[in-house]
């Protein structure tokens, strides 16, 4: 009966909606609703001395912490309005410009989230931009003092590498088994693939006690090393175009036999972003919790904060690596020799200057386009892409696209797509394709000539890339990117 009369008190005079215009925090109220059947059923106190208790809490709970009944809430206050460096910032999200058109919605849903974040300085969306986890795939986003994982992402410092080589482009028909059984022997692919024979590269040199993580996973990353996921993750072949001499590239026009290769830090990245990921979302304020999951950060200057640091930047070493063993092996089995190239990673963060401050520029499936900075953004298996010099423009805080970007599903396109039709129609394109899914049909990508159009202010083009001999990972097997 007790309980019955306690619970009609409450529903008439102390319902959350009242309990939040006397300026109680949301997430404090179920303490709050103890608090008062505590208060009703050992003093009978009445609603009216309830809310004068309840409003002299939330204007200063410290004299309360120690109070047999009302104790608990004012802790729950307490730690919610403590002052977390950020004020009221996290109630305005800052804009951000958008590039390029057909945006999905649901990214500009999580691009907007990532704009309330409460030390979000300044963001943009690349014309690839789709739905991923925390911030979109193509989302660009400056913070104050922190790092956010899954801004960066699962597959840390995932990367493009080109590689041009001494072998002429008429061979790529002329002799397909041969460039065919370089990529066969030289590359290996999928969740937890390996090769046989563990690589070499002066990065297991490296310092890899930086996190405990690192540390219990360089074994594993020993032996994927030079190695590729899933997804659209692959090493391919390919003619490289110039219609005049690149002074970067010191290439004359003309057309080229490249190797262009799209993989990051495997296993041992996924790992650093999930136990970093955790930690953040363990620490972050109870008023975030429902809004910033996949968002939690950490303070660069926490000793969490610099472990994942130094951890991602690890793995974007690793991944640089994973690329350099790729084409060596590869052009090795070919029996050719690299006269020039270009990299860049994507999934990473840098410590930049934007408007005349210090910032960590976040870039989820984005390129780096400084002025004179030179990248790859690939296309698919049936269309293009191309090799790009950055123009540095501010408002993309000096960003450009990673690709064509997705329109569809993995799911969806395997419903739509079988694998035998797909490899048939770039067959008659004039692809070959060794291996790869129904996943990763040309269909699931947006019109990268599209895409490209609508960062002509972000990037010039200096060459393209038309593959012709592809490998990824078969079909069936889970995404990491």
């Amino acid at each position: 009966m007790l309980a019955w009369r306690i619970g009609r008190q409450l529903e008439e005079n102390m319902n959350a909606r009242q309990l939040e215009k006397l300026g109680l925090p949301s997430e404090c109220i179920p303490a709050a609703i103890v608090a008062i059947q505590k208060m009703v059923s050992d003093q009978g106190i009445r609603g009216k001395d309830i809310k004068a208790e309840i409003k002299s809490i939330v204007a200063d709970p410290v004299p309360f912490l120690a109070d047999p009944h009302w104790g608990d809430l004012a802790k729950e206050v307490a730690a919610s309005i403590a002052d977390d460096g950020f004020g009221d910032r996290s109630e305005t999200p800052i804009d951000y410009p958008t590039w390029g058109e057909d945006i999905d919605p649901g990214a500009h849903v999580q691009m907007e989230q990532a704009c309330r974040l409460p030390m979000a300085i300044s963001a943009a969306l690349m014309p690839d931009a789709h739905v991923g986890y925390g911030l979109p795939i193509g989302g660009v986003l400056a913070l104050d003092n922190a790092v956010v994982p899954y801004a960066v992402g699962v597959d840390i410092a995932c990367r493009m590498k080109l590689s041009v080589l001494d072998v002429a482009p008429e061979n790529l028909k002329n002799q397909e088994s041969r460039f065919e059984d370089a990529l066969q022997r030289g590359t290996r692919f999928g969740i937890g693939s390996e090769h046989a024979t563990p690589q070499d590269h002066p990065v297991m040199d490296e310092d890899w006690s930086v996190t405990r993580t690192t540390r219990e996973k360089k074994d594993i990353a020993r032996k994927q090393l030079g190695t590729s996921g899933s997804g659209n993750h692959f090493v391919e072949f390919g003619t490289l175009t110039l219609s005049h001499r690149c002074s970067e590239l010191g290439l004359d026009a003309g057309v080229y036999t490249a190797l262009l290769s799209h993989s990051g830090s495997r296993g041992t990245g996924a790992a650093v972003c999930s136990v970093y990921s955790s930690i953040a979302r363990s620490r972050l304020p109870k008023k975030y919790q429902d809004s910033f999951g996949y968002l939690a950060w950490l303070e660069m200057d926490s000793e969490a904060g610099q472990e994942y640091w130094a951890a991602m930047n690890l793995m974007g070493d690793y991944a640089a690596a994973n690329h350099d063993v790729i084409h060596r092996l590869v052009s090795k089995l070919l029996g050719a020799r690299v006269i020039s190239g270009v990299e860049n990673h994507h999934n990473f963060a840098w410590k930049e200057t934007h408007g005349g401050r210090e910032v960590i520029v976040h870039r989820k499936g984005a390129t780096p386009a400084g002025p004179g900075v030179l990248g790859v953004i690939p296309g698919s298996m049936a269309t293009p892409g191309f090799v790009v010099r950055g123009k540095g423009n501010a408002a993309s805080l000096a960003s450009a696209s990673h690709g064509a970007g997705r329109c569809m599903s993995r799911r969806a396109a395997k419903d739509k797509y079988t694998w035998k039709a797909v490899r048939n129609d770039l067959s008659n394109k004039g692809v070959r394709v060794i291996s790869a899914g129904a996943d990763e049909a040309p269909g699931v990508y947006k019109d990268i000539h599209r895409v490209m159009a609508a960062q002509m202010d972000l990037v010039d083009v200096l060459a393209r890339f038309d593959p012709k001999i592809v490998k990824m990972c078969e079909d069936g097997s889970p995404a990491e990117d």
